[in-house]
């Protein structure tokens, strides 16, 4: 395996057990050993754990981005939106891991903030707001679209991350694909 195959290795495996324990609760030996390397092969690919974990943010964050620019392909706001929702919800459903990793990358960045350590807060949201921009442009560049359908998603997060169940009144009023589904 080349190093860049290593590489992309050790970013899923931390999405994963990054997503399951967090920062401070994920240690790189989990990581090396889910991989199957050693923790200084590991720190030959990376210099830190800080950067294990960027790089685990970004290729989330990158993914989704990806999902919502594939499923807004050639369509207008009203029907990006509703791609866009939709693609989310399954993805979520099918990759617990993607919304996992956006709660720990949250709760990263609140920390490291409020220790005044706003690098990693930076790296994280320039990810972020590629994502929004991503979300801004299919919905015509509207401001107020962009915000409610950001805000929605992070309705549907909080939902799932809560376990409520479908069919649960916390799901009305949610986006079609998600009534009755759980998602």
């Amino acid at each position: 395996m080349s190093a860049e195959e290593r590489r992309e290795s050790v970013i899923r495996a931390a999405m994963h057990e990054f997503a399951r324990g967090g920062y401070y609760g994920t240690s790189t030996e989990v990581i090396a050993k889910r991989v199957g390397v050693s923790q200084p092969y590991l720190f030959r690919l990376f210099p830190n754990k800080q950067a294990i974990f960027v790089a685990a943010v970004a290729r989330c964050t990158e993914d989704i981005r990806l999902v919502f620019e594939k499923a807004t392909e050639g369509l207008g706001s009203e029907e990006a939106h509703r791609a866009m929702a939709d693609a989310y919800i399954e993805l979520i459903a099918e990759h617990p891991d993607k919304l996992q990793m956006q709660l720990q990358a949250s709760l990263a960045v609140a920390a490291a903030e409020a220790a005044g350590e706003t690098e990693f807060g930076e790296m994280v949201r320039a990810g972020w707001m590629r994502l929004w921009d991503t979300v801004h442009l299919a919905l015509g560049a509207d401001a107020n679209e962009t915000t409610g359908f950001m805000a929605h998603g992070m309705l549907i997060n909080t939902l799932v991350a809560l376990g409520f169940p479908p069919g649960h009144r916390v799901w009305e009023g949610c986006y079609p694909a998600g009534k009755g589904q759980g998602r």
